[in-house]
């Protein structure tokens, strides 16, 4: 298993523990809207509870509903945001 997948599982699970959700975590697709009636369904509360998991999870925090809006999509969207943030988080090189 690569180091990507082993991070969508470790959201999926996140999801299925933190939000208490009904579906299993091998059922959530990688794209699959998180939020609306053709996804999981997830609310705004579910967004707010998401947020505070993943900081706790992955210690990646999401700043404002404007980020939020776009990396709290799905389980793909999720994934690419921990990533950015974790390399963004690197020393920048020290300016000559």
């Amino acid at each position: 298993m690569s180091d990507s997948d082993d991070l969508r599982r470790r959201i999926k699970e996140m999801l299925v523990k933190n939000l208490m959700l009904q579906t299993p975590a091998e059922q959530i697709g990688d794209d699959l809207p998180l939020f609306g009636p053709n996804g999981l369904g997830l609310d705004s509360i579910d967004a707010l509870e998401l947020a505070v998991s993943m900081e706790k999870t992955f210690g990646v925090g999401v700043p404002n509903a404007e980020i939020a809006t776009k990396a709290l999509r799905s389980v793909n969207t999720i994934h690419d945001y921990i990533l950015e943030k974790r390399g963004s988080t690197a020393e920048p090189a020290p300016s000559v």
